[in-house]
């Protein structure tokens, strides 16, 4: 089986044949997705917001659009790297200001105000899912889960201290006889 990672490994790493199963929890792969889901709709409102735009009936605020995409952008790649929680969270805060701009959008006057609606569900639906994905990490890495490790009984020495103790007794000079 091919694998890429062995394109660049060096000469003498060994080669991978084949993967065990992944060491990531669901929060992890849940993060993960919303991560590129976030970078997925940054992009889109960073390189199209004239389509998001109309699509909402909100017409000349395509400046607003692509700030939000880049909000999008940053969030995403956040959730993506070591700070997963610091993500989903920057990712909580970013869609309660997505529901604020799309609440104001919800007038008799705009057209697409069923699109706004059926918009401000979604965005409600991930922000339950950013926070709680968030919240499984914290419990996940909190630092009082699981037992202490304690090592009282451990000496530092290969062989224990008796030998360690052993080896630095002077040994009695031995007398080599002339025959």
């Amino acid at each position: 089986m091919f694998h890429f990672s062995n394109l660049v490994r060096s000469k003498g790493d060994p080669k991978i044949i084949s993967t065990g199963p992944s060491s990531l929890t669901s929060a992890d792969r849940l993060a993960r997705g919303l991560g590129w889901f976030s970078i997925a709709v940054g992009t889109l409102e960073l390189l199209a917001p004239h389509r998001v735009t109309n699509a909402l009936g909100m017409q000349g605020r395509e400046g607003l659009v692509r700030a939000y995409g880049l909000r999008e952008l940053f969030a995403g790649v956040m959730t993506l790297s070591v700070e997963k929680r610091a993500g989903l969270m920057s990712r909580v805060a970013g869609d309660g200001l997505d529901m604020v701009t799309l609440a104001s959008e919800l007038r008799p006057s705009n057209p697409r105000a069923g699109t706004v609606l059926a918009a401000m569900v979604m965005v409600g639906g991930l922000t339950a899912l950013d926070y709680m994905c968030a919240q499984d990490l914290k419990a996940q890495h909190d630092p009082r889960r699981g037992r202490k490790r304690l090592y009282t009984d451990r000496s530092g020495y290969p062989k224990g201290i008796a030998a360690a103790r052993k080896a630095a007794l002077p040994r009695p000079a031995q007398s080599t006889a002339a025959s």
